[in-house]
């Protein structure tokens, strides 16, 4: 007859299954302090205390804070650009179809997480942390834009989009997501208590914006025109 302990991992078993997990706690508390505090004032042995380690054992995972946000921004951000360049790869829709899927998905996957506090967290504190922000520009910024750009080039190669300035144009498409995820962490201040931002909704709205000032227009010429 088996024993009641039959199920009962061994203590080295359960250590171990703890061990391997403490690096995800340690983000998970790392990536909530960052947000509600900010880079500076988070220190951390709050970071180890919260995910109920020592500050000995966040070292050996994280030589230092900076280490510990540059891992946490890999984790939340970073990794859903490498997933978003891959969809770009086989995505069969159109340019348009590409271009809401991206800002959908960032919000799903990005804006509407905590992650999404790591943009508030940027703009305030960027003048005193350059290290952290040129990592942020490298990890973050410059692979977001050249998605984005990516997107806009196929639609004027295919003949969607009129010809434009793509150093331009990434930030017609980059601002409203930038202003819906500050919304989130403003407390009133980009938009009124009294509004009810849906999402989905402006997504929408601003996506149809973007579009509309896309597309070709009377007079436009084609791609190939433009090669002549």
């Amino acid at each position: 007859m088996p024993s009641p302990n039959d199920h009962i991992p061994a203590p080295s078993a359960r250590r171990e299954r703890r061990k391997e997990a403490r690096p995800g706690e340690l983000l998970n508390a790392a990536l909530d302090l960052f947000v509600e505090k900010g880079f500076a004032a988070t220190r951390v042995e709050e970071v180890a205390a919260r995910a109920g380690v020592s500050k000995g054992t966040l070292f050996l995972y994280f030589p230092s804070k900076d280490e510990l946000f540059k891992a946490v921004v890999r984790e939340s951000i970073s990794g859903r650009l490498v997933e978003w360049n891959s969809d770009f790869e086989t995505f069969q829709g159109t340019a348009c179809e590409m271009l809401g899927y991206c800002m959908t998905s960032w919000w799903e996957r990005v804006g509407a997480t905590k992650a999404s506090g790591l943009t508030k967290l940027m703009i305030s504190e960027a003048s005193n942390f350059p290290d952290i922000v040129a990592f942020y520009q490298h990890e973050v910024i410059q692979p977001g834009q050249a998605l984005i750009r990516r997107v806009l080039q196929r639609g004027m190669e295919r003949g969607e989009f009129r010809q434009i300035d793509l150093d331009s144009a990434v930030y017609s498409v980059v601002s409203p997501m930038v202003f819906l995820m500050l919304s989130r962490h403003s407390q009133g201040v980009c938009v009124s208590d009294q509004v009810t931002l849906d999402p989905k909704k402006y997504i929408a709205a601003q996506l149809g914006i973007i579009l509309n000032g896309l597309s070709l227009r009377p007079g436009d010429a084609a791609p190939d025109e433009k090669k002549v």
